[in-house]
């Protein structure tokens, strides 16, 4: 716990049984009280390495719902734990959870309520691996979304990630996508609905084991990225009503 806030840390998992056991040896569990793990429809043996290493809450689709639909369960289990903060890191160990405790102890000063490892802060970016094309990508897209979202932020792109329960309970995250837009969607949600983002700097890896999208997925990424950008101006000006913007569109609870 930290000030009283009971801390869930969640592992949106895809064939991660290679780094599951390094990420879960850097999680602080003197601080945080719960680890979820939700592992999508695996072909490896990632649910029962999460099971040996001791973690007790372990949800396992029956078929694939997407990295989009892994989250939304991942969310659902840790407001059902009765998590205040929960931080969302992937669980193959391209960032370092050593940090929870810091993000967790933005959100906790409520200051913020969404708190962001970023890897584009700091000078180790394409010395920790990240492909020359992903850097210059992110750079651009935040920009656009920067620009259109009228807000200051080094990366919208991160899969390290701490929220409030309020956050959760708030945002019509059934309104999204499953596939990994989902990430941007739910941003672009909290920059909406008048949440306060935090950003700390984050070291990164990039290796075999660590997912990574091909170009191909890349591309529908960035067109999707866009998309939610631009939707969101639209309903800023008045122009358009979307239902990822809808604040009483559906939500995790209902």
């Amino acid at each position: 716990m930290l000030h009283g806030k009971k801390i869930a840390v969640v592992l949106p998992a895809y064939r991660a049984e290679k780094t599951l056991v390094m990420t879960y040896d850097e999680i602080p569990l003197d601080v945080v009280d719960e680890v979820v793990l939700v592992d999508d429809c695996s072909s490896d043996a990632t649910a029962e390495v999460g099971r040996k290493i001791g973690i007790k809450n372990i949800v396992v689709h029956p078929r694939n719902r997407g990295y989009g639909g892994n989250q939304k369960t991942c969310y659902r289990e840790a407001l059902r734990l009765g998590a205040d903060i929960v931080v969302m890191v992937h669980p193959d160990y391209q960032y370092t959870p050593r940090l929870i405790t810091a993000m967790a102890s933005m959100v906790a000063s409520t200051e913020y309520d969404v708190v962001l490892g970023s890897r584009i802060l700091g000078t180790g970016t394409l010395r920790g691996g990240m492909p020359l094309y992903k850097y210059i990508s992110n750079r651009l897209l935040t920009l656009a979304e920067n620009v259109l979202l009228g807000e200051k932020v080094s990366e919208y792109h991160t899969g390290y990630r701490a929220f409030s329960r309020r956050v959760l309970e708030t945002l019509p995250l059934e309104e999204n996508s499953d596939d990994f837009v989902f990430d941007n969607q739910m941003l672009a949600q909290a920059v909406y609905l008048g949440f306060r983002i935090g950003e700390i700097s984050c070291p990164t890896r990039y290796f075999a084991e660590a997912s990574s999208i091909n170009f191909k997925r890349s591309v529908v990424y960035g067109i999707g990225v866009l998309s939610t950008a631009v939707r969101f101006r639209l309903q800023k000006m008045g122009l358009k009503k979307y239902p990822i913007f809808d604040r009483f569109g559906r939500r995790l609870s209902d």
